[in-house]
C-alpha cells in the first residue's frame, strides 16, 4: 500500500503569524545562492503568461531545485500594478514545493509576502558584496512591496545616516516614507523627483513601475564608486549606464536572455551586455568562486530579475518555523 502523502498548508496570515526575522530572511536566500554558486541547483528560465494584451499585467511562472535544501518547487506571480485601484498589492503569488525524487507535493505556501521579502534579501546581499562598506547613503525608487523589504534588510547591512525614497504618485511616497520612519527608527527623506533621490548616493535601487521603457534614470547622476541594483519590469536606465560600470553582475545569466520584461532587456539586445562583460553570477560572488567589489572606486551594477531558488530557500524555512511552532494546516493529500 502507497505512503500517506501530507500537505502543508500556510495562507497568508500563516506566513505573517511566522514573524520572519531579518537574519532569518537573509540567510535563507543567501543558502540557496551559496548552492547556486556552487554548481548545485537546477533553475530555469522564466515563463511569462499575458492573459488579456489589454489588462495592465501579466503572470510570472518561476522553476528550481535546490539541492541542499532537497526540494524542487514553482512558483506563479501575478505582476499586476495597477492593482492599488482595487486596494490588492501588485505582487500576489503561489508557491508549490515539491519533492524532488517521487515529485510528491510537500507544501502549498501564500508566495505574496515571499516574493518581497527574498527579493529584498537577494538585493540586500547583492549590496553587501558590491557596495562599499563604509555606504552610508541609499537612493531608492519604488514603494511597492518589495520596496520596504529592500530599504529595510540594506539598512541592517549598512546602517543608513540617509535614506532618500520617490515614487511616481505621491500619496504611495509619502506613505512609503512614514512606514520606514516608524520601522526603522530613523528619518526618511521623502524627493518629489527621480535626481534628487538618487544623485550622488552611494547605494542605488530602481524599483519603478512604469508601464512602458523610459531612461528616467540618468547616468550622470551615478556617482564614482557607487553600487547601483535595478530591477523594474520595465527597463528605466539610460544605454549609457552599462559603460560606466567597472563590475556588472546579475542573479542569473539565463533569464537575462529569456522573456521580454526587465530593467536591462535593452541593453542585452544592444549587445552592451554580454557574457564578455558580465562579471559573474551572484551566487558565484557568494560561494566565493568569483570576487566582489575589490576597490573602493568600483562603480558596480547589480541587476536581478528574481530566482526561484531563493523563493524554494524561503519558503523551505518558513515550512520549517512552521511545524516547529505548530502554524498552518496539514491536508490530506492522497
Amino acid at each position: 500500500m502507497a505512503d500517506r502523502i501530507d500537505l502543508h498548508y500556510l495562507n497568508h496570515a500563516d506566513v505573517q503569524a511566522l514573524a520572519m526575522t531579518d537574519a532569518e530572511i537573509v540567510g535563507a536566500v543567501e543558502e540557496a545562492l551559496r548552492a547556486q554558486g556552487r554548481g548545485e541547483t537546477v533553475i530555469e528560465p522564466r515563463m511569462h503568461l499575458v492573459p488579456e494584451k489589454d489588462v495592465p499585467g501579466h503572470f510570472n511562472v518561476l522553476r528550481g531545485y535546490v539541492r541542499p535544501i532537497g526540494l524542487a518547487g514553482v512558483k506563479v506571480v501575478g505582476d499586476f500594478y495597477r492593482n492599488y485601484e482595487r486596494g490588492l498589492p501588485s505582487e500576489l503569488a503561489l508557491l508549490n514545493l515539491l519533492d524532488p525524487c517521487t515529485g510528491a507535493p510537500v507544501a502549498i505556501v501564500d508566495a505574496s509576502d515571499i516574493t518581497d521579502m527574498r527579493t529584498g534579501a537577494v538585493t540586500a546581499i547583492g549590496a553587501k558584496h558590491l557596495a562599499r562598506k563604509g555606504s552610508k547613503v541609499l537612493g531608492h525608487i519604488g514603494a511597492r512591496g518589495t520596496s520596504y523589504w529592500n530599504v529595510r534588510l540594506l539598512d541592517s547591512i549598512f546602517g543608513f545616516d540617509e535614506i532618500r525614497v520617490h515614487s511616481r504618485r505621491v500619496e504611495s511616497r509619502e506613505a512609503f516614507g512614514r512606514r520606514l520612519e516608524r520601522d526603522l527608527g530613523k528619518p526618511i527623506v521623502v524627493t518629489a523627483d527621480w535626481e534628487t533621490c538618487v544623485r550622488g548616493a552611494d547605494i542605488v535601487v530602481e524599483a519603478s513601475r512604469l508601464e512602458k521603457p523610459e531612461p528616467k534614470l540618468k547616468t550622470e547622476w551615478i556617482a564614482k564608486g557607487a553600487c547601483v541594483i535595478p530591477y523594474g519590469t520595465m527597463s528605466a536606465v539610460e544605454l549609457s549606464l552599462t559603460g560606466i560600470m567597472d563590475k556588472i553582475v546579475m542573479d542569473d545569466w539565463g533569464q537575462a536572455r529569456a522573456g521580454p520584461f526587465g530593467a536591462l532587456r535593452a541593453h542585452v539586445d544592444a549587445a552592451l551586455l554580454s557574457e564578455r562583460n558580465l562579471h559573474a553570477e551572484l551566487g558565484q560572488i557568494v560561494a566565493g568562486v568569483k570576487p566582489g567589489r575589490e576597490r573602493d572606486d568600483e562603480t558596480t551594477l547589480f541587476w536581478h530579475r528574481g530566482l526561484s531558488l531563493s523563493d524554494i530557500a524561503l519558503g523551505a524555512a518558513m515550512l520549517a518555523k512552521a511545524k516547529r511552532l505548530g502554524i498552518g494546516q496539514t491536508l490530506r493529500f492522497r
